[in-house]
């Protein structure tokens, strides 16, 4: 079965090679082929991906399986290593399933609201690049996930970030440039710090593959090299992260990114940063986390806090639903801090789920914006569920399954990453540990207050007679820079919830009540290796 990894990396590069053949202009039709070749593609991979998943075997999740090792550069001993165990499997079909849904989304999501017809669909003028970017940013995705060698990993790492750039620089809002280069010069300097804590790690133990690192734990490397190392490859993943305070890029990004673009940034790329800590900083570097763990638990409850108290200072909904990705990652860095079996699944589970609630956040405050022509809460006029209530029940329930509501897939994440804050491991202080859970406790209680007053505001109340919509000029820039006016606009000729919309989001929602009523389906997967990588029995 090691063939189906390579079928991974394998089928979007292709997809997205054979968009590179010569063809005609890019007409309505054409964009429509476009739209549908890279929801074929993608579909495939999905399906590899699930044949990945039911070939795995999880009595022996801690093994890596369909193992792939080729000589890359023989010359400096580099490697193709490709692999899967229980932490990388459900990242797998997490970035899968939602660039899978993505293209579900753009192939149908057509004028067929009248106020989509106020502005060009996302795109629409480039569907072939669109298309190209996917794939290409799902190709790097997967290979972060299954590589096993450490430059093999940083390559891929890097590889997702020039596809991102042009998503939020072509397809993005108004002020889409800046958001662009603050994304880039932001990832770049962190992946510049990481790979200088990589080759450190190599020249300190002449070798890249990370399984024979993960078991030598530090083996071959001082304290101080350890300590060295562990800061530096953590400040690289803490940029992607985001962790408090190199989170600045975030809001920015994800206000003016286009839909698919927001879902697979903080769906996927966000995850990125986060399985590093899992996959090479906690195993690799032992020593260098058990001294900076504190650390690594300070900045993730003040990112916490943070986070919630930005939500509920925020006005557009798009950059309110960015802040608390800041504050959701910060339990999941919470519970990498603790050293902990327990706050490490906590924080792979915490992991998944932000990947799918945030995904289905991102999806309804697109449509939200492409019916309401703003993502201003104040300008939308409250009583959603009066107008639309479909579309403003979704939003209800991506809200409170994001606030932690048992039950749902958001609660388990953040309650176990406060237990591990509870007993964390040997060495670790107890009554400075018992401060970050205390903190995180009551980060969750302000969660809730940012999504309710979110909620009060948009979902309930007396509706209003007018939104504001973007309206095209006689004259003025292309797509975002085009001047908004005030127009009244009919909510009542609005379609509710459209078909194709329900069939990008209803697997969203059905995994996230099965993570949250049986949250085993994933413990199950990820728990054996979090205790070989900690060294735990």
């Amino acid at each position: 079965m090691s063939w189906v990894l390579i079928a991974l990396l394998g089928v979007p590069l292709a997809g997205a090679a054979a968009l590179l053949a010569p063809a005609g202009a890019d007409t309505a039709a054409a964009g429509r082929l476009l739209r549908l070749h890279g929801l074929a593609v993608s579909g495939v991979t999905f399906a590899l991906s699930v044949v990945l998943a039911a070939a795995f075997d999880y009595a022996d999740a801690a093994r890596m399986q369909f193992s792939t090792d080729l000589a890359w550069v023989p010359g400096l001993d580099l490697r193709f290593h490709v692999g899967m165990d229980g932490i990388s499997l459900p990242l797998v079909l997490l970035t899968t399933l939602l660039t899978f849904l993505c293209f579900v989304y753009l192939c149908w999501g057509r004028a067929d609201r009248p106020g989509q017809l106020l502005r060009p669909e996302p795109g629409g003028n480039r569907p072939r690049a669109l298309v190209f970017t996917l794939l290409i940013l799902e190709m790097g995705m997967i290979g972060t996930f299954l590589a096993l060698d450490l430059l093999l990993f940083f390559v891929f790492f890097e590889v997702v970030l020039i596809p991102m750039y042009f998503m939020i620089a072509v397809w993005g809002g108004r002020a889409r440039r800046a958001a662009a280069i603050k994304f880039i010069l932001y990832t770049l300097l962190g992946s510049v710090v990481l790979l200088l804590g990589l080759l450190l790690v190599w020249a300190q133990t002449g070798t890249l593959d990370m399984v024979v690192l993960a078991r030598a734990r530090g083996t071959g490397m001082s304290h101080a090299v350890q300590v060295l190392a562990f800061v530096a490859v953590g400040i690289g993943l803490a940029v992607k992260t985001p962790m408090w305070p190199l989170h600045t890029w975030l809001p920015d990004a994800h206000t003016e990114a286009p839909t698919v673009g927001s879902v697979l940034l903080a769906g996927v790329l966000l995850k990125m940063g986060t399985y590093g800590f899992a996959r090479i900083a906690i195993p690799i570097l032992p020593g260098g986390a058990a001294v900076m763990a504190p650390w690594l638990g300070a900045f993730a409850v003040i990112g916490i806090i943070y986070g919630s108290l930005a939500c509920l200072a925020q006005r557009d909904l798009k950059r309110m639903i960015a802040y608390s990705s800041i504050g959701h990652m910060g339990f999941v860095l919470l519970g990498f801090a603790t050293l902990t079996p327990v706050g490490v699944n906590g924080a792979l589970f915490g992991n998944i789920a932000h990947g799918l609630i945030t995904a289905l956040l991102f999806f309804v405050a697109g449509a939200i914006k492409e019916r309401y022509g703003t993502a201003d809460m104040p300008s939308l006029g409250g009583g959603m569920l009066s107008r639309l209530p479909h579309l403003g029940s979704l939003l209800t329930f991506a809200c409170v399954a994001s606030l932690g509501l048992p039950g749902l897939a958001g609660f388990w994440g953040e309650l176990l990453a406060l237990f591990g804050a509870f007993e964390p491991a040997a060495g670790l202080s107890r009554p400075l540990y018992l401060l970050f859970m205390a903190l995180g406790g009551l980060g969750t209680v302000l969660t809730a207050a940012y999504f309710l007053v979110m909620l009060s505001r948009v979902t309930h109340g007396r509706p209003t007679e007018t939104v504001h919509a973007p309206v095209l000029a006689a004259v003025g820039g292309a797509g975002g820079d085009r001047p908004k006016v005030a127009l009244r606009v009919g909510i009542a000729g609005v379609r509710d919830v459209s078909g194709y919309e329900l069939a990008a989001w209803v697997p969203l929602i059905a995994l996230i009540l099965l993570l949250g009523l049986w949250p085993k389906t994933l413990l199950l997967v990820t728990g054996p290796v979090v205790r070989t990588l900690l060294g735990a029995p």
